[in-house]
């Protein structure tokens, strides 16, 4: 599964960003060489800028790939990490289903008022559903990772202790 979510989620952000980058050439292009640029292109990028970010939530959770205040973790003891590391990860699942849910409101309404975008009168629903359906996505990871079996926290907690400190290493 967590090859599938890697592909799926991986695929979708680097299309969108890969279109970002496609658009803005053209723009740029356009706006150069034809003094034309690309109608709604600032609307375009928005909305590829949220498909990015959404679909690299589920990979940032799955990967606890987060911002993270560990400098006092060495301190604490294991069983205090763990009860940490099972808080944390409860709280975000919580937090992040919250926010799915909300979305999935929100969605509906932007769908039954029909709002679009302002140039190119894209529907919104659609996208905010899709953030709403990732979100739920990311807190269905921080669900599966309380549940994940110790060796994999001893595997993490090892390679932690062997990376190099910020900075670079020894002095």
């Amino acid at each position: 599964m967590k090859r599938l979510l890697d592909a799926l989620c991986g695929l979708l952000a680097a299309v969108a960003l890969f279109a970002i980058m496609l658009l803005t050439l053209v723009d740029v292009l356009g706006r150069k060489l034809l003094s034309q640029s690309v109608p709604g292109s600032l609307e375009l990028t928005e909305l590829l800028m949220v498909v990015v970010i959404f679909a690299a939530l589920p990979l940032v959770s799955l990967h606890h790939e987060h911002v993270a205040f560990d400098s006092l973790d060495a301190l604490l003891p294991a069983w205090l990490r763990r009860v940490q590391r099972w808080l944390v990860e409860l709280l975000c699942a919580a937090a992040l289903a919250g926010l799915a849910w909300l979305m999935w409101d929100k969605a509906a309404q932007l769908a039954s008022y029909g709002d679009t975008t302002a140039q190119l009168k894209l529907p919104l629903g659609p996208f905010v559903r899709l953030m709403s359906l990732l979100c739920g996505l990311s807190a269905l990871m921080h669900l599966l990772l309380l549940i994940r079996p110790l060796d994999d926290e001893a595997a993490e907690l090892a390679a932690q202790a062997d990376s190099p400190p910020i900075g670079g290493g020894a002095t």
